[in-house]
């Protein structure tokens, strides 16, 4: 995700009507990967969902995947549909709605919201809420990045008694340095309770700041339930902002080494693989590129 307005912006367009059809997915895991299937952030293709939700979450599905992640929630609805409403669309659908990215509003989520996020969560039965965005006035002192890690130790506390596990979605600026210290490494890992909070793992971005996700996974063991798989085109220099990045390519057809990645999933604890490509101008289209995406994790990297 790349801003908070843009996903806002999403949101106020994405409600559609719904019907859908059971289809079967063209695709199985390998049997010895360790996972049943692969999830979608669905902010890949918001642009398809604000014009057709039913038609492109169908096309979704028949691609094969099992799991969806949503970028969707506001006011009590998940792109414009009651909680039961929308549940009966994937489901029928054939798919599971496995998380959320819930900071769909200025304030995010925060002690005053959090337990209505929970509940509205809990009615469709999600697995995983996640934060997946930190405004810049937050990250700017040691002081604002641990009142948030403290706030959300409260939150994943609040999410746990709804059934709910809280987590956080990395970006770059995480492990920029702040008044002396990383953020990642001296506040965030540190501070945060493993069994309250998890770390969904932006594969793309933890690259992009120069980190090496397995060394990571080793230093934290067992802290990373979800992946998001995300390509690059090219290797850069290590930065730390997301302002201007367009470097994003379907999975598997980039430079980062998924196959040595994922060899270290059981120290990294994961259980879910997610797909999400932030922007992509042009040819090929979101939904094109989700194709190439799955099909490279199913026949080149879980083998």
């Amino acid at each position: 995700m790349k801003t908070k307005r843009s996903r806002r912006e999403f949101i106020q367009l994405s409600a559609a009507g719904a019907m859908g059809a059971l289809f079967v997915s063209q695709y199985s895991c390998s049997s010895g990967s360790g996972f049943d299937g692969v999830a979608l952030q669905l902010y890949t293709i918001r642009d398809a969902i604000s014009a057709d939700l039913a038609g492109t979450l169908k096309k979704v599905a028949e691609m094969g995947y099992k799991y969806l992640e949503l970028a969707g929630y506001g006011d009590g609805k998940f792109y414009g549909m009651e909680p039961a409403e929308f549940k009966k669309l994937v489901t029928d659908l054939g798919m599971v709605i496995l998380s959320s990215h819930t900071q769909v509003e200025a304030e995010g989520i925060t002690l005053d919201n959090a337990k209505k996020m929970a509940d509205d969560h809990a009615k469709l039965g999600v697995k995983y809420c996640l934060q997946p965005w930190v405004v810049p006035e937050a990250r700017t002192t040691v002081a604002s990045w641990q009142k948030m890690v403290s706030d959300w130790n409260q939150v994943g506390k609040i999410m746990k008694e709804s059934g709910i596990q809280f987590g956080y979605h990395n970006h770059n600026f995480e492990f920029a340095d702040v008044e002396g210290k990383i953020p990642f490494f001296d506040i965030m890992m540190p501070q945060l309770d493993k069994e309250l909070v998890t770390i969904e793992l932006d594969l793309f971005w933890t690259t992009k700041a120069g980190q090496n996700p397995v060394d990571i996974f080793k230093k934290y063991p067992g802290r990373f339930q979800l992946f998001h798989m995300k390509d690059m085109f090219t290797k850069e220099a290590p930065f730390f902002t997301t302002d201007g990045v367009k470097d994003f390519a379907p999975v598997g057809a980039g430079v980062i080494d998924f196959k040595t990645i994922l060899a270290s999933k059981d120290i990294a604890g994961v259980k879910y693989l997610v797909v999400e490509q932030d922007n992509r101008g042009g040819e090929p289209t979101p939904l094109e590129d989700i194709k190439t995406s799955i099909t490279n994790i199913k026949t080149k990297i879980l083998v």
